[in-house]
């Protein structure tokens, strides 16, 4: 017989919740666009003023061997690794991105606990993504 993890066995794993690209796609222009461009390559009209430049955010996976960062991204939008840049959690519009509410697969196919919003905008730059 097949050993269950203990955590599966008593239905303690977190769900994995779907991913609307759509719907990340309009938070990323909402929210988003204004410091990392409407085409997410890091030219909005507010990275000037930016101490640190947005990265382009369609290389993220390029930048990474090939593999898109899902945990790194999670952690950087909800306040987790904080970006000096923004003189606070990034987004500057951080309650709306707050919660622990939902899992996503981070690259490990670990679970990672974050909010909705987040999982939404994780579909959406997964799916920008360049070579």
């Amino acid at each position: 017989m097949r050993m269950l993890p203990l955590v599966m066995a008593f239905g303690l794993a977190a769900p994995v919740v779907a991913q609307d690209a759509a719907q990340g796609e309009a938070l990323f222009g909402f929210y988003c666009a204004t410091c990392h461009g409407n085409s997410a390559a890091g030219n909005g009209p507010m990275s000037p003023s930016l101490v640190i430049a947005p990265p382009d955010l369609t290389a993220l996976a390029a930048r990474n061997d090939g593999v898109f960062p899902t945990a790194r991204v999670v952690m950087r939008i909800d306040g987790r690794d904080p970006l000096v840049s923004h003189g606070s959690m990034m987004p500057v519009y951080g309650d709306f991105f707050e919660g622990t509410d939902v899992a996503t697969k981070a690259e490990t196919g670990q679970p990672i606990m974050t909010s909705q919003p987040i999982v939404d905008l994780l579909a959406y730059l997964e799916a920008l993504q360049q070579e």
